[in-house]
């Protein structure tokens, strides 16, 4: 079987949906919040804010739902109803996650993370599952000015790895971090979660995996 390690150095993940299994306790508090506030087309905002920072998701959702939207609120009430779920049951590890970092690890590959969570919690969430220590470099979404689908997180992270993006894998969830990693010149790599791939998806993605172990098929 042709393996890419002779030219491949590294591999960088996103967090939410690919490592850890948040974003099925992200959905039910958007659509909780969504009936409280009478938000409609609530899962269409949910998909078009998969793998974004703060920043982005505001805008994104004042263009939605006008300029009065009340972002501080909805973010703030939003923080209170996930900090609630986190410290009393935890977000664990998505399936084989573990044993996948473990392995690469083991191949020699470098690994990052690239997430558009905030640096402190997720150090704290990483730290949690036991997993922080199986990256050298991170770059967090409170850290960059543009957030996914920008470009600007994927080469953040090579540059902390040292490792030129056309050396670099991005695995990612979400359409919007899939065309981050491809904007990075990275090859991309899909694992998807909640959202399917789709023929832009397809065009984009080096490699649609599922579950994140069939990483081990080819690197």
């Amino acid at each position: 079987m042709f393996r890419m390690e002779k030219t491949l150095k590294a591999l960088v993940f996103d967090m939410d949906g690919v490592l850890l299994d948040s974003e099925s306790v992200c959905d039910v508090i958007w659509e909780r919040l969504a009936a409280e506030m009478g938000l409609p087309n609530i899962q269409a905002a949910i998909a078009e804010n998969r793998g974004c920072n703060e920043a982005l998701m505001a805008k994104n959702l004042t263009d939605r739902y006008g300029p009065d939207f009340d972002c501080p609120k909805f973010f703030k009430d939003f923080s209170v109803h996930f900090h609630k779920v986190e410290f009393s049951q935890g977000i664990p590890l998505l399936p084989h996650v573990s044993e996948t970092l473990e392995y690469l690890k083991g191949r020699g590959y470098r690994l990052a993370l690239a997430t558009s969570t905030r640096r402190t919690t997720a150090t704290r969430q990483l730290k949690a599952v036991g997993i922080f220590d199986f990256f050298e470099a991170w770059a967090f979404g409170d850290e960059i000015e543009h957030s996914k689908p920008a470009p600007d997180i994927y080469l953040k992270a090579a540059r902390e790895l040292g490792v030129e993006p056309c050396a670099c894998a991005g695995v990612e969830d979400s359409p919007n971090g899939i065309r981050s990693v491809h904007a990075a010149g990275f090859k991309a790599i899909m694992v998807p979660d909640r959202i399917e791939p789709d023929d832009e998806m397809k065009k984009l993605c080096w490699k649609i995996v599922k579950p994140i172990s069939m990483l081990r098929e080819f690197l």
